[in-house]
């Protein structure tokens, strides 16, 4: 399988998320061997979007000559995309919306109706493509945070998607959490393997990955703590 992981993360490989990302990989190269690229986006030269709609009247070519056009050719020789990323402002990084922007190309202007929602019409076809979603936010709870996040995902990529959201997630970078952060990480890889053999997650595994690894009053406290 030939997987593009986006990081998201202006850490690149130092961020929390990744640790999570890392073994969720780890976990599904146990089942089979995959090739993985993974894409820093904060690395690559990507314009924002003008919205002048040229790539969707013109078979997908944009008028920006930047990183874009070698991505989004991978994205088409691809089998699974893993867009990984810690919540900013209850969303992406801004580096990886513009990524997400600039995927524009991919569609055309034509809208058809899908179930209850209009879409536009893809200007290839998709539909061997998986999607996954791994983000992890500095709060101690998952209500209230991640919505927005998974929300947006799950409109973008309307099938064949996944989402992993793990709250607590600078304890990945504490070595001194290792008592509870490789536990959880033991649990991505289950993860990890269960998605490689049947492109799901058991939803008892999942919620267990997306708990607090330590009782939420704690956590706060802990980075409260630090703070003075």
């Amino acid at each position: 399988m030939k997987i593009i992981v986006f990081n998201g993360s202006p850490k690149k490989d130092k961020s929390d998320t990744m640790h999570i990302t890392r073994a969720f990989i780890e976990g599904m190269n146990e089942n089979c061997e995959n090739k993985v690229h993974i894409i820093d986006v904060i690395d690559r030269h990507i314009e924002y979007c003008t919205g002048c709609f040229s790539c969707m009247r013109n078979g997908g070519n944009c008028v920006h000559s930047d990183d874009m056009r070698a991505i989004l050719e991978e994205i088409l020789e691809s089998d699974l995309l893993i867009f990984s990323y810690p919540l900013y402002c209850y969303g992406m990084p801004a580096p990886l919306k513009a990524l997400m922007d600039r995927t524009l190309p991919l569609s055309n202007m034509a809208m058809q109706k899908v179930g209850d929602r209009y879409e536009h019409v893809g200007q290839a076809d998709f539909s061997h493509l998986g999607y996954v979603m791994i983000c992890g936010c500095g709060f101690p709870n998952s209500r209230q945070n991640f919505e927005p996040a998974v929300a947006q995902f799950k409109l973008m990529f309307p099938n064949n998607h996944t989402v992993i959201t793990v709250p607590e997630s600078p304890m990945f970078n504490a070595p001194e959490a290792a008592v509870v952060t490789v536990p959880r990480l033991d649990l991505v890889k289950k993860a990890g393997r269960q998605y490689a053999e049947t492109k799901t997650i058991d939803s008892e595994l999942l919620s267990e990955i997306e708990s607090p690894m330590i009782p939420e009053e704690q956590y706060a406290e802990i980075v409260n703590s630090g703070t003075k």
